[in-house]
């Protein structure tokens, strides 16, 4: 290929990604390859929103955030809409996410109580076999 476009397993090394994911974002119309015959051929362009898709997915956007988000870089503002619904929908993941952890440390806290509680039941129900034997 050139260093313009990259092919279907060129991609999938460069990003780890499989062939079948590329697919999926290509029909999910998230992605544009070229076709050359059969081939399908990726560009720069394809390369930088593959480089997003897998960022927001990482992040918890879905697949259709990700895809109207991509969709504005056209909107001819010099992206200003783009970076602009973008930093609102990260604010609110992110906010979600900070929300999540709180309550994941709280039940981590409240597991460990139970389980220190446990601790101590069965050891006092030995002491107290023990001591009846």
């Amino acid at each position: 290929m050139t260093d313009e476009t990259m092919s279907i397993r060129e991609m999938c090394d460069a990003f780890d990604v499989t062939p079948r994911t590329l697919r999926f974002y290509e029909s999910k119309e998230l992605l544009f390859p070229r076709r050359v015959g059969q081939k399908r051929l990726f560009t720069k362009r394809d390369r930088a929103r593959l480089k997003l898709i897998l960022r927001g997915k990482r992040f918890g956007f879905s697949l259709e955030e990700i895809r109207q988000l991509l969709d504005l870089y056209d909107k001819g503002d010099q992206q200003l809409t783009q970076l602009t619904e973008t930093y609102g929908l990260a604010e609110k993941r992110l906010s979600d996410l900070v929300q999540q952890r709180d309550e994941l440390n709280e039940a981590i806290e409240e597991l460990r109580d139970q389980i220190n509680w446990g601790e101590k039941m069965i050891a006092s129900i030995r002491q107290q076999k023990k001591a009846a034997e």
